[in-house]
């Protein structure tokens, strides 16, 4: 029979589970304090929160039976909650300074990917690189618009400047 903790601790976990764009599970065995503080704090900046449960807990949240081997040793669990892969390229960033975190396995959408697949998802611009490229790709039409209009006055200027140079010699 369940105890009231682990009631509370599922009740909890799934409140993230359903708001999460994205889960993504890390071995964090060997983690000192000073890192998992410097880990929350990108992870939140990102986005993201990290969170240490059973295994058992997470495991039935996430209810995906290809993830089982994953729930095994140290695993701590991280939510995206922004952007599908924000939360993701701050770990990834961070497993690659600090040597101690490895990606086991992640939920993104309905999918799930191993370690070396989530590392090349991380690779993908975010949501606001996105957005920035499209509003850059929106924004050079009427840029070169206005260098073309501007243009115009600008030779005009230049033509009446070498007009008056010619006659005032």
């Amino acid at each position: 029979m369940p105890n009231a903790k682990s009631i509370a601790s599922v009740t909890l976990l799934q409140e993230k589970f359903s708001r999460a764009k994205a889960v993504i599970l890390a071995n964090f065995a060997g983690l000192n304090s000073k890192q998992q503080v410097k880990l929350r704090q990108d992870l939140k900046n990102a986005g993201g929160e990290f969170i240490v449960a059973k295994n058992t807990l997470v495991a039935r949240v996430v209810g995906k039976a290809e993830m089982d081997q994953s729930f095994t040793g140290q695993t701590g669990t991280v939510f995206s909650y922004e952007d599908e892969i924000g939360a993701l390229k701050a770990l990834v960033k961070f497993a690659k300074e600090n040597d101690v975190v490895q990606l086991k396995q992640g939920l993104v959408g309905k999918n799930v990917y191993d370690a070396k697949a989530l590392e090349e998802l991380s690779t993908l611009p975010g949501k606001t690189e996105l957005i920035q490229m499209l509003l850059g790709r929106l924004n050079a039409p009427a840029s070169k618009l206005v260098g073309v209009l501007k243009a115009s006055q600008r030779d005009l200027v230049y033509a009446l400047q070498a007009i008056a140079d010619k006659k005032g010699n």
